[in-house]
């Protein structure tokens, strides 16, 4: 007998970067504004991005090494149901769910709001 036939092949997923859940250019071009916005404001100071297969996540920090302030999720599965995109807090209860980013990112106007008043 041949030692090759002795060899099983490990499995790998056949083109698993494709899998991948990711933020487009457009999205993360709205979500980078908004993050400019309220660092600019002083609320906001680190971010961070994940990606895997179920979703893409954009965590903002109030200071760097805490939990994160916000997390914005993107999980495609959920398209069809409440919307793709989710704005969840930092004690996880979702703040704003939706299928538009730009829309649900308005949970953060009123903050901005806020803090101009507040000047």
């Amino acid at each position: 007998m041949a030692p090759e036939s002795n060899i099983v092949p490990f499995p790998t997923r056949k083109n698993s970067a494709d899998n991948i859940v990711s933020f487009d250019r457009r999205e993360l071009n709205s979500i980078l504004s908004k993050y400019g916005q309220l660092v600019a404001a002083g609320e906001w100071r680190d971010y961070a991005l994940n990606m895997s297969v179920d979703a893409a996540v954009f965590s903002v920090f109030r200071r760097t090494g805490e939990t994160p302030a916000y997390r914005i999720e993107k999980r495609p599965k959920n398209a069809a149901r409440q919307g793709q995109y989710a704005i969840i807090g930092s004690d996880g209860r979702i703040e704003k769910r939706g299928h538009d980013l730009k829309l649900a990112l308005r949970i953060f106007d009123r903050k901005l709001l806020k803090l101009t008043e507040k000047e």
